[in-house]
C-alpha cells in the first residue's frame, strides 16, 4: 500500500480548506490563483491535497512516467511541461497509474487527451480531479532525454507551485497555498462562508441594497 505523505499539520489543514468555498479565498489573497487557462477537464470534481512537482522538457513520457511513480498517497501530480502547451502528457493510462498510487488530483500546465476516459466514473462512482489549459490528441512520446526534474519548484498557469504546497480545485479554477498561508487565511474565509447564506437572504428579501453592500 502506498504510504500516506500528509502529516498531521497538513492533514488539519486541508480538513478544513476542504469546508472552504474556493472563491472565498480570492476576498483575502492576491497571490497563488492559477490563469483561467488552466481548468477543470471533470466538472464537478473538486481536489484537495499536497503537491507533488515535476518539469517535464522535451514532451517526454518517460519522465512522466517517473513522476508517477514518485506520487504518494493525497498528492497532486502537478507537471510543469516548460512551455509545451501542445503534447499532453495525461490520458487515461496516466490518470489510471495516479489513480492506484492514491493521487488526490492531477495539474498540467499543458493540454490532456482521452478527456471521455478521465470522465469516466471509477468502480466505486469517485473521479479523479484533472485540470489542464484544454485537450488535444498530439500525445508525449518515449524520447527518454533524462531532463525531467522531480520536487522542484514549477509554474502552473502563471503560479509557482512548490512540493508540499496545499493545492486546491473545482469548477472555479485552482489555488496553490504555502501551509502558512493556509494557516494565515482559514479563520477570515471561514467566517466570511458562514456570513455568505445570510447576505444572501437579506437580498433576496428586497432589503434596500445600500443597506448591504459595503459601498466605501
Amino acid at each position: 500500500m502506498t504510504e500516506p505523505s500528509v502529516d498531521l499539520v497538513e492533514q488539519d489543514l486541508l480538513e478544513q480548506l476542504g469546508t472552504l468555498s474556493l472563491p472565498t479565498l480570492g476576498h483575502f489573497l492576491e497571490d497563488g490563483f492559477c490563469s483561467p487557462m488552466i481548468a477543470t477537464i471533470v466538472p464537478g470534481s473538486r481536489m484537495l491535497g499536497v503537491a507533488s512537482t515535476a518539469l517535464i522538457p522535451d514532451a517526454d513520457a518517460i519522465a512522466v512516467n517517473q513522476a508517477l511513480v514518485r506520487l504518494r498517497r493525497g498528492e497532486v501530480l502537478v507537471l510543469d511541461m516548460g512551455g509545451d502547451t501542445i503534447h499532453a502528457p495525461v490520458g487515461a493510462v496516466t490518470a489510471a497509474a495516479a489513480r492506484s498510487k492514491g493521487a488526490a488530483g492531477i495539474v498540467v500546465n499543458g493540454p490532456v487527451t482521452d478527456v471521455a476516459e478521465l470522465r469516466e466514473p471509477a468502480e466505486d462512482g469517485s473521479v479523479l480531479p484533472v485540470f489542464s489549459q484544454g485537450s488535444t490528441c498530439l500525445t508525449t512520446k518515449r524520447h527518454n532525454s533524462g531532463r525531467g526534474v522531480f520536487g522542484v519548484p514549477v509554474t502552473i498557469g502563471g503560479a509557482t507551485v512548490h512540493p508540499g504546497d496545499l493545492i486546491m480545485g473545482d469548477d472555479n479554477g485552482v489555488v496553490v497555498l504555502s501551509k502558512a498561508t493556509a494557516a494565515a487565511v482559514i479563520d477570515k474565509a471561514q467566517a466570511s462562508d458562514l456570513a455568505e447564506p445570510a447576505i444572501l437572504g437579506r437580498i433576496a428579501s428586497d432589503e434596500p441594497l445600500e443597506n448591504i453592500l459595503a459601498l466605501g
